[in-house]
């Protein structure tokens, strides 16, 4: 099997990726890549606390290949780090890095183009599945993810926060994406089949910055975790 490394951005799509990679056989995934505003200390765009990931990776049971970037960050800086890491990636021993990307050609051509003299291939498990279909055999899978960001040109900002479920996908209007792959709503994982445990989170305060409102998700602590989990 190649030794692949799994972008990992704490949401739904990478996590399912994992899932599906190891279901195939084809693959092994020997860690999970995030970068990480390395000033907040969150996740990119999905502003997950690190320590969250970090429970994730556990409960994964890989190593988390963690990149840290400035903030600021321009592009020529992300592309430089994460050169960087694909020739630690080759030295290592990996093969290919794997995305959890749906359908956006730009972002698979703008993939693509980047991997293209690292000597990684680039691979992606879902690409093409019927996001409607995809969503729910997440949901069916036992897969739980609280939505922690929205982008509020193309979602009502009450959504951050909310359980990714059959009644969120319900209530999403018709022109939301019900994966958010136009970047409608971005995700966390708490637990799943491609996780030996549950990671407990509390929802906290909301922060709105431009178009985008963030939810503050929290670790939660085994005294503040109720007895009917």
């Amino acid at each position: 099997m190649k030794r692949v490394l799994l972008s990992w951005s704490s949401g739904k799509d990478s996590a399912w990726s994992l899932y599906v990679l190891r279901q195939r056989g084809e693959y092994e995934v020997a860690g999970l890549l995030t970068t990480f505003n390395e000033a907040a200390g969150r996740v990119a765009m999905h502003a997950v606390r690190r320590e969250l990931v970090e429970r994730q990776a556990s409960a994964t049971g890989l190593p988390l290949w963690a990149v840290p970037l400035p903030w600021p960050c321009s592009n020529e800086q992300y592309e430089l780090l994460m050169a960087e890491t694909c020739a630690k990636a080759v030295a290592a021993g990996i093969e290919g890095i794997a995305f959890g990307d749906l359908f956006l050609e730009d972002v698979r051509s703008y993939r693509e183009k980047q991997m293209r003299d690292t000597g990684l291939q680039p691979i992606f498990p879902l690409w093409g599945q019927p996001t409607r279909g995809l969503a729910n055999a997440m949901i069916a899978s036992g897969l739980r993810a609280k939505l922690t960001c929205v982008d509020t040109h193309k979602l009502d900002a009450s959504f951050v926060g909310r359980e990714f479920d059959k009644n969120l996908l319900a209530d999403l209007p018709d022109r939301v994406d019900p994966c958010g792959e136009i970047g409608e709503f971005h995700s966390f994982v708490y637990a799943g089949p491609m996780m030996s445990e549950e990671i407990p989170v509390s929802v906290g305060e909301s922060v709105v910055r431009d178009q985008f409102v963030f939810v503050d998700l929290n670790l939660m602590t085994m005294a503040a975790i109720p007895s009917s989990l």
